[in-house]
């Protein structure tokens, strides 16, 4: 039997400015990502703002009415990944095997650690310690046999909860829950369960397989053994290890015009942006390769707001080879690729930066991942890319996703 914690930060954006800031202590601190204007939405709350029934997502202005006295303050996201990577390291001082899920979250397999550190509970109760001694960070964890049941535990008692479940308790504990608290459901599947009369953890395990399956796909299966307790899979410790994704095209013949450039890059882009959604990573630095028809290469970055979107690599990567290239240019090979990563929760990291566009743009970039999953990568493709010449690959785009996300990808056109 494997011994599986999951460590969740509790309140985290909001703790780690209370840590940084002794004088925020006790008080109602909300993370927004933009205080000044009445329409930006909070990203976290600390447990002092939550009493007043602020939530994550809530409008500012209500977040105001509800509490005041609420001291605002923009997200530090260096600050708080640099939190994240202490927390990581405290958590490799019991095992080895540690796999960060988000920037505020791991998994840690203490399974033949008990004679180094004592049982399960034992070491929950010493890593909840000293992460608060060292970081001055709450934290909850859970304890189960697998790597669900331990998220799913973790989120059961906050702040500064452990909370042992074993698989035997499931029935009792989690059936009863509404389907949306299950991992991997989310409200619009949890949506579309419920008008199907699916409306507990306990309804989803009942429901046959076959139905899911018809339902969902491959995540059809994947949420019957869920809701059953069912979860095999490792931890996995180079999960955090990831440097980089890149992708590089080599041409069919000399690209003169700027729109098959961008048709290029978009491509590119694509790819590189679905390949680090699906890891759940976001990135901060883009850089493009460049061999021009004399087999002179020109590798040039820029860093940016860290991003999810395809958009955001793409606008990164033209303005870099605009501001390189004048109006003239054979170009013969291209690469994308983005670095400076970090783990981090989807539906978090969604929000940081919150805007208008970026929220639309989230919504679409993830909905077409979900299709591609589903149907393949080369299902649904952009206007852009569809109105150039037709792309010959050596391999399908769709292997994609079975690649090894550390490593580059290469194909040609």
């Amino acid at each position: 039997m494997r011994n599986i914690l999951h460590v969740d930060m509790n309140a985290f954006y909001a703790s780690c400015e209370q840590s940084r800031d002794k004088s925020l202590k006790g008080k109602p601190v909300l993370i927004a990502g933009d205080p000044s204007r009445r329409h930006g939405i909070v990203l976290t709350a600390s447990y002092e703002a939550r009493k007043y029934g602020i939530k994550t997502g809530m409008a500012n202005w209500q977040a105001s009415v509800l509490c005041p006295d609420a001291i605002f303050l923009k997200p530090d996201f260096d600050s708080y990944v640099q939190y994240s990577i202490k927390m990581i390291n405290i958590l490799k001082e019991f095992s080895p095997l540690v796999e960060q899920f988000s920037i505020d979250e791991a998994w840690v397999d203490v399974t033949g650690c008990e004679g180094l550190f004592g049982n399960p509970i034992d070491i929950a109760h010493k890593i909840q310690n000293r992460i608060k001694d060292t970081l001055d960070l709450p934290c909850s964890i859970g304890i189960s046999e697998n790597k669900l049941i331990a998220k799913m535990a973790s989120e059961l008692k906050k702040p500064m909860g452990i909370t042992f479940l074993p698989i035997d308790k499931v029935k009792d504990v989690l059936w009863p829950l509404d389907i949306e608290e299950l991992m991997w459901i989310g409200h619009a599947r949890g949506k579309k369960l419920k008008s199907l009369g699916i409306n507990t953890i306990g309804d989803l395990a009942h429901t046959p397989i076959t139905f899911l399956s018809d339902l969902f796909g491959k995540c059809g299966r994947d949420i019957y053994y869920f809701a059953n307790g069912i979860d095999l899979s490792p931890v996995k410790p180079y999960a955090i290890d990831a440097k980089s994704f890149g992708n590089t095209i080599t041409l069919p013949r000399d690209y003169t015009d700027i729109e098959d450039i961008k048709r290029g890059m978009l491509s590119l882009s694509e790819m590189v942006g679905s390949r680090m959604r699906k890891q759940n990573f976001m990135g901060k630095t883009v850089s493009i390769t460049v061999k021009d028809a004399d087999f002179k290469t020109l590798t040039r970055s820029q860093t940016i707001d860290y991003t999810v979107l395809t958009e955001d690599i793409f606008d990164a990567a033209m303005k870099l080879f605009t501001e390189n290239y004048g109006l003239r240019f054979k170009i013969r090979m291209l690469g994308v690729s983005i670095s400076n990563l970090v783990k981090i929760d989807r539906d978090i990291q969604l929000s940081l930066f919150q805007n208008l566009r970026y929220e639309k743009l989230k919504k679409l970039n993830y909905a077409v991942d979900m299709i591609r999953d589903r149907y393949g990568f080369d299902s649904i493709s952009r206007g852009l890319i569809l109105s150039g010449e037709r792309v010959k690959q050596i391999a399908p785009l769709s292997g994609m996703k079975n690649f090894d996300p550390r490593a580059h990808s290469y194909f040609e056109l």
